[in-house]
């Protein structure tokens, strides 16, 4: 049973909590940025369920379906609910808007919670986020952070943040450093799906009149991609460039890779994949920096003879420097040295 009202992905803001009822692994693939996962069956029942529809009858899959479902939502009532006041507004969603949020969703209802069910479910959800991105970009002025490989620009962009401005770090979306080694230890990169809702729900929240700042990145972020409009808008705004001494740079880097010098065998392979680019006898020097640990001279002589050119490449061709461009210089590698030259760049900025 559905409301009698038509719930868009236009009024999420206006419910107290969102519900996501599909399987966990719907879920971990995309879901509304902040909804939480309360699934009304999880992913062997819909497996189940789904199996008995197709191979026995629609009514055969619905008495099965209804049994578990029952359960769950029970389950949800007891565990997540039994704290909810009476004005608790919540929006339910599933696949299509159909069964299983319409379930969650009636019998909330009934309860006397002021439960809303999103119009066209996850589907539709999607189909907006994608139209959307590819018009919400051109809505801003963005400010771009350039400069080469370990000059801080993530650093800086939460220093920015920390100011107060409008900051969209792709990188801490898309969870990767955004080159050969910017696998983050311990953490898998999102679904494409996951990154364009993060993204999607980041410039929702943002004030046109106001610049966004971001870093001056590729058309992928380890294997995920930028969406097509929003590099495009990136790539035609202001940029900020950024002189960074290179004892800084490799300051910046020996703290940011640290888990590399406690894994050097790990380091070692990766290295191997720039044989073809960078050539054997580079790479025999690079080993045995590696087996050394002499960490400041390996990361001087990747910066210098591998980061350096093809950043270089890549911001003549993407990122040329124009009239209106602004410059700075990085004084240190310290909290402070980021908060000072975050505040310069809001001045100028302004």
């Amino acid at each position: 049973m559905k409301n009698s009202g038509v719930i868009t992905v236009a009024q999420l803001s206006e419910y107290t909590e969102i519900i996501d009822a599909r399987t966990p692994s719907e879920y971990a693939e995309d879901h509304i940025p902040g909804a939480i996962n309360l699934p009304v069956l999880d992913d062997e029942e819909r497996v189940r369920v789904g199996t008995l529809h197709k191979q026995v009858s629609a009514f055969e899959a619905k008495k099965v379906g209804a049994a578990l479902v029952s359960r769950h939502i029970a389950d949800h009532l007891e565990r997540h609910f039994a704290s909810r006041p009476i004005g608790y507004k919540p929006l339910v969603y599933c696949w299509r808007g159909g069964n299983r949020s319409g379930s969650l969703a009636h019998v909330l209802q009934r309860v006397g919670f002021k439960a809303g069910q999103l119009d066209g479910g996850y589907k539709n959800y999607r189909r907006t986020v994608v139209a959307e991105l590819e018009t919400l970009p051109a809505q801003f002025s963005f400010r771009v952070i350039c400069g080469p490989t370990g000059c801080g620009k993530s650093r800086l962009l939460q220093a920015l943040q920390a100011r107060g401005a409008q900051v969209l770090d792709l990188e801490a979306l898309a969870a990767h450093r955004g080159s050969l080694l910017g696998d983050l230890p311990n953490q898998p990169q999102p679904s494409q799906k996951w990154l364009e809702s993060s993204i999607w729900w980041k410039l929702k929240q943002f004030d046109p009149a106001k610049p966004v700042f971001v870093e001056s990145e590729s058309k992928k972020i380890g294997k995920l991609r930028v969406p097509d409009a929003l590099l495009a808008a990136i790539r035609a705004s202001q940029s900020v460039w950024l002189d960074v001494p290179m004892p800084h740079r490799v300051q910046l880097l020996l703290e940011e890779y640290e888990h590399f010098l406690a894994a050097p065998e790990t380091l070692l392979g990766q290295i191997e994949h720039l044989a073809e680019l960078r050539g054997r006898e580079t790479i025999s020097r690079w080993r045995e920096l590696i087996r050394q640990k002499k960490w400041g001279e390996f990361v001087a002589d990747m910066l210098q003879n591998h980061y350096d050119p093809a950043y270089q490449k890549s911001l003549g061709k993407n990122y040329a420097e124009r009239a209106d461009s602004l410059k700075f210089t990085l004084s240190g590698t310290g909290p402070d040295d980021f908060d000072r030259l975050a505040a310069a760049i809001l001045e100028k900025s302004a």
